[in-house]
């Protein structure tokens, strides 16, 4: 039987056409060449096998299923139980508690400490990379309890204790018990405050010794934290004023004879993005602390946690670039619109090879900033002085760009990426953090200032590293040439520091790009970015730009 216009009745009217399959499974480092190279090129090949098992399991249908069910449900809070006594425990959808012990499980929270060899935290930096692609709020307290452990060594009998607990591959998190009673151990931060903020040298909380005091000494801490990340975890370095002055504390949930320590979570806060890790405010009322270092010397002993975790804001927003690359190329390629899938329209070849070129910038310096981690450790003073200076430049402005490429990125998908089943809207969400967290965009740039007045080898090992790229090409000489007059030129140096950071991020870019990153993808770079042969938006690269290859190296499917 069929209508009078001929059509049969019970005509399918939900027949799906002309839209992509969704990009998993697939294996996320695999299909990465640009990680894939990078981790070889700086001195970690020996852990590839074990990257492409991270791999796999950030693509897996199963670990992106988690990283959605874990923003759909985020943590509460529990200030009481049922008979009105204190707890303040953080409740976890069960799938935080997957993706957490999957990570614990890798070793992204202690790699370098476990394995001290060359290329560890080049290693650790390409399975970090990878593995934020199935949630990035894990990150979280991975890379708290990754960086807690340089700053804990300053005193050395904490180290002996809570190393062990903070290098475990066991995740024993679901149930807060005294730590001693764990198989493993995860590590937080409380610095700032709410009248001061990254003015952490007008903090009020104060410390008061519990009998001699001074290095490894016990303390009772009273005050304020505005911003305590992940709280549900075993400890945390806090800062507080001690009778010398600032200084570092090492905070336990419980106190040695197995009762909950003094901390009080007050709020949970309701935030942008990141929704699946807790960030929360707390009052420390007397709790129980040990001092970690010299007295009043809080700042310089807590910056070694500072400075590994600002590693992992410049990891994690590169890791945010990839992956959206990676979805807008795959969506690209099997979507068509006015005749032509969507990957060979000119005007859309432009934006998804701009977007890949950003996304390479990115993991080159970044994988090039983690091998300084390891050069530094191995006791390399010239590395010692780069990472000083680039892990600054390089968090500055590799998070500037990440909300603006996750923005295009989400734009090439249309209206199938303003949905939260692209899972587009969080990263989207998500691309703001990593600027904020570990100083702002002016933090970074009064830092690195100050890195350069202080230590002047900082910038000389800057430029050397700079340098190595000189007669590669003729716009990136151009472009190092005009930043070292600027560096000469005092006047107004502070307010004009964006400007400066932001040309030194380029030229470093620009240099290891033109060194080993792919022709076509170093191209447009020195084009774009030095020259200045672009408009402000993504897709605008010159006309003449070798689109297609720079496509097809970014393409997930290809590589995978």
């Amino acid at each position: 039987m069929a209508t009078a216009a001929g059509a049969p009745i019970g005509h399918a009217t939900h027949e799906v056409l002309n839209q992509p399959s969704p990009l998993e499974p697939y294996n996320v480092f695999t299909a990465d060449r640009v990680l894939n190279e990078a981790l070889v090129r700086e001195g970690a090949e020996w852990a590839l096998e074990r990257a492409r098992e991270v791999g796999e399991f950030a693509g897996s249908e199963r670990a992106q299923r988690w990283g959605r069910e874990a923003n759909e449900f985020p943590p509460r809070l529990r200030t009481h139980d049922r008979y009105g006594h204190r707890i303040d425990e953080v409740e976890f959808h069960p799938a935080w508690h997957e993706l957490i012990s999957r990570a614990v499980g890798f070793g992204l929270h202690a790699l370098p400490w476990r394995e001290p060899k060359p290329g560890a935290h080049v290693a650790r930096a390409a399975m970090f990379m990878a593995f934020s692609q199935a949630e990035a709020g894990v990150g979280c307290p991975i890379s708290m309890t990754y960086s807690v452990v340089p700053a804990l060594r300053a005193q050395p009998e904490l180290a002996a204790e809570w190393e062990p607990r903070f290098t475990s591959l066991t995740y024993d998190g679901e149930r807060l018990r005294p730590a001693p009673e764990k198989a493993g151990a995860l590590a937080g931060m409380a610095m700032t405050e709410k009248q001061g903020g990254s003015d952490v040298r007008a903090n009020t909380t104060v410390a008061r010794p519990l009998g001699e005091g001074g290095p490894g000494g016990e303390y009772e801490l009273t005050g304020h934290k505005w911003f305590c990340s992940a709280p549900m975890c075993d400890a945390f370095l806090v800062l507080a004023q001690a009778p010398g002055g600032l200084s570092c504390f090492l905070l336990p949930r419980f106190t040695p004879d197995g009762k909950r320590n003094r901390m009080h979570l007050q709020r949970l806060k309701d935030k942008l993005g990141n929704r699946s890790n807790a960030s929360s405010e707390i009052e420390l009322h007397g709790a129980w602390a040990r001092m970690v270092g010299e007295e009043g010397r809080g700042v310089p002993t807590i910056i070694e946690m500072v400075n590994h975790t600002r590693l992992d804001c410049t990891l994690g927003a590169a890791a945010g670039m990839r992956f959206g690359t990676a979805q807008a190329i795959h969506h690209c390629q099997g979507r068509a619109a006015f005749g032509k899938l969507l990957v060979d329209q000119p005007l859309m070849r432009n934006v998804l090879a701009d977007l890949a070129v950003e996304s390479e910038a990115a993991t080159v310096a970044a994988m090039r900033l983690a091998r300084a981690y390891d050069e530094a450790a191995a006791g390399d003073e010239q590395a010692q002085a780069l990472r000083r200076l680039a892990t600054s430049v390089l968090k500055y402005w590799t998070c500037k760009r990440a909300p603006m490429h996750a923005a295009e990125a989400l734009e090439c998908l249309g209206g199938n990426g303003y949905v939260e089943e692209s899972h587009m809207p969080r990263l989207f969400r998500e691309s703001p953090l990593n600027g904020i967290w570990e100083g702002s965009g002016n933090v970074q740039c009064l830092d690195v200032l100050r890195g350069m007045a202080r230590n002047p080898e900082s910038l000389e090992a800057f430029l050397a590293e700079v340098d190595q790229g000189r007669g590669a090409d003729a716009r990136l000489d151009a472009a190092a040439a005009a930043l070292r007059k600027e560096l000469a030129d005092p006047d107004g140096l502070e307010a004009r520091a964006r400007r400066l950071v932001e040309r030194m991020a380029l030229v470093l870019q620009g240099s290891l790009l033109a060194r080993f990153g792919d022709e076509a993808v170093a191209d447009a770079f020195c084009a774009s970015r030095l020259e200045g042969d672009a408009g402000r938006a993504f897709g605008t690269l010159p006309a003449d730009t070798d689109f297609g290859r720079i496509i097809e190296r970014h393409a997930p499917t290809s590589a995978s």
